[in-house]
């Protein structure tokens, strides 16, 4: 196939990228506007011969209408996507989340192009600590940032134009990823980084928020399947059954990096942050027979340091300026 990967240059995105291009015959073409959080650096080394880096916005009409038109299916990762950032302006949430889905899937209509369109959990809201539920395909919707919310709006919108217009497009919502490429403002590789340059990772209220953790490998071959061999219309559900607290994933950093498990520093909670998140991916598994490849949480995130490690070129140049924006935040919200 000849795939447009919207966010390509993006954490979860290039992972995706590099397993197409390693495991599959197809070509893709990235269109990434290269924010902060696209990385020219994580898309090195890929065949010229079947990829191509488009520089440009989703939300720019005529060109998403060129490159819809020469693909045979848009998967769709581009998304404003850190809920911090969202709390402080969330203007380019709506921005991309909303009016860049807006824009692609228009085009996919035009064109009767396959559209795969990537979410998230958070949109469903958050579960208690002691519910032994997880979210399923039927949960209600329930988003509590502006974040979360226009990944919602942005699901509703695929979903109506399905509905109303035949679109030939499913969507996916994913767990938390971690693993190579993703950026040092996300909570695993900040506190990896942290514990590199020495410094003492930093750790939201008590730490007992519980997030339910994929390895970006693992949601990149679920997509795949998703778009090969998933019913159009349909919404799946990704994830690992990694269920972890804040806590013991930040102890568990310090510890495979040679620290003593209590070196770290609480610091006033998030506001709004949601408590758990927890992910049902049975009918994924039973009807399209995918499976994780990383079910130990512990080994995963050992590979993803070492990675941090070896990569030190990869991550230096966004650190500063990152830890800079962090401490802006703070002494705002004083």
């Amino acid at each position: 196939m000849r795939l447009l990967v919207t966010g390509g240059a993006g954490f979860i995105g290039s992972n995706f990228v590099h397993l197409v291009l390693a495991e599959t015959d197809s070509s893709v073409v990235v269109l990434d506007a290269l924010t902060y959080a696209g990385n020219r650096a994580s898309l090195a080394g890929l065949p010229d011969d079947r990829f191509e880096l488009v520089v440009g916005d989703i939300a720019d009409a005529p060109l998403v209408d060129r490159l819809v038109g020469a693909a045979d299916a848009v998967v769709h990762f581009a998304a404003e996507s850190h809920n911090d950032n969202s709390l402080h302006d969330p203007r380019p949430f709506l921005d991309t989340n909303i009016i860049g889905t807006y824009t692609l899937i228009e085009a996919a209509r035009r064109h009767g192009t396959r559209f795969h369109h990537i979410s998230t959990d958070e949109v469903y809201g958050d579960l208690e600590l002691d519910d032994p539920n997880r979210f399923t395909e039927r949960t209600p919707y329930n988003p509590s940032s502006p974040y979360s919310s226009t990944k919602a709006g942005s699901d509703l919108l695929v979903r109506a134009w399905v509905r109303s217009f035949g679109l030939q497009a499913t969507i996916s919502n994913c767990s938390n990823n971690y693993g190579p490429y993703q950026h040092v403002e996300k909570f695993i590789p900040r506190q990896i980084t942290n514990v590199l340059d020495g410094v003492r990772p930093k750790l939201y209220g008590a730490g007992r928020n519980v997030r339910d953790w994929i390895h970006a490998d693992d949601h990149s071959r679920a997509v795949l399947t998703i778009l090969e061999r998933g019913e159009i219309g349909e919404t799946y559900l990704i994830g690992a059954d990694g269920e972890q607290d804040n806590r013991t994933v930040v102890e568990l950093i310090l510890e495979l990096m040679g620290q003593p498990r209590d070196a770290y520093d609480h610091v006033q909670d998030r506001a709004g942050h949601d408590l758990r998140y927890a992910i049902d991916s049975t009918k994924l598994r039973t009807e399209l027979g995918w499976r994780p490849q990383y079910g130990d949480f512990r080994a995963g995130l050992a590979a993803t340091i070492d990675w941090y490690r070896e990569h030190e070129a990869w991550w230096r140049p966004q650190k500063q300026a990152t830890e800079d924006r962090y401490a802006q935040q703070a002494r705002g919200s004083k």
